[in-house]
């Protein structure tokens, strides 16, 4: 198993992750007033309404729109020596420094500790009736799985088809999907956990909550 503990200091060392942006489309870029070090915001409200910072902003067919931070964060660098100049889509203009939240560093942890059973195809997920009720009484924790299992409906093209499991015997620890939306292929669709790795995996996750510092 994943020694847990060397991947929560690990985690500590660099509690952020760097992402790099991208321009959507062809066009000129040009840049508000930001420089490397600025903070800021990402995507808010409860709809996710709220655009985030305006890093960039790109002009095509006199058509201008504004490149906005997905996630809070600083800027590391702004690739500013682009201004004024047609690009291509995919050209990287910036890089910020997202820091991340205690739900993230537990997301991380547990998709490295868990097994995570993919989904077979792209399509809509859902549990089974039964196992469908035991989840919205008792949570997921309750749903113990084995091999073989029949436990998601797989709704596809108005076609649907049972999905069976396949996988170590465990308790599903996390749950992945949506059921009104498509997951990729290969995505995970929910992680399960050995019982007896549960108390491990359940005593590091109180760890993160309690130590975890988050940064704005």
């Amino acid at each position: 198993m994943l020694d847990i503990t060397k991947l929560l200091e690990e985690l500590k060392a660099s509690p952020y992750e760097e992402q790099a942006i991208y321009t959507p489309h062809t066009g000129v870029v040009t840049f508000p007033e930001l420089k490397p070090g600025d903070s800021v915001a990402g995507v808010s409200g409860t709809y996710k309404e709220k655009p985030g910072t305006t890093l960039a902003y790109i002009e095509r067919e006199r058509n201008k729109k504004s490149i906005n931070a997905q996630e809070s964060g600083e800027i590391v660098a702004l690739n500013t020596e682009l201004e004024g100049q047609f690009v291509e889509a995919g050209q990287q203009i910036a890089t910020l420094r997202h820091y991340l939240s205690k739900d993230e560093v537990i997301s991380i942890i547990l998709k490295q500790t868990l097994y995570l059973f993919p989904a077979p195809e792209r399509a809509k997920y859902y549990f089974t009736p039964d196992i469908d009720q035991k989840v919205k009484a008792s949570g997921a924790s309750a749903v113990t799985v084995r091999p073989g299992m029949e436990l998601l409906i797989m709704s596809r093209m108005k076609r649907e088809s049972p999905v069976f499991y396949e996988g170590p015997e465990g308790v599903i620890y996390a749950v992945y999907f949506q059921p009104n939306e498509n997951v990729d292929v290969g995505e995970p669709l929910f992680g399960v956990c050995p019982p007896d790795q549960l108390s491990q995996i359940e005593d590091v996750v109180v760890r993160v909550q309690t130590e975890w510092m988050e940064r704005q």
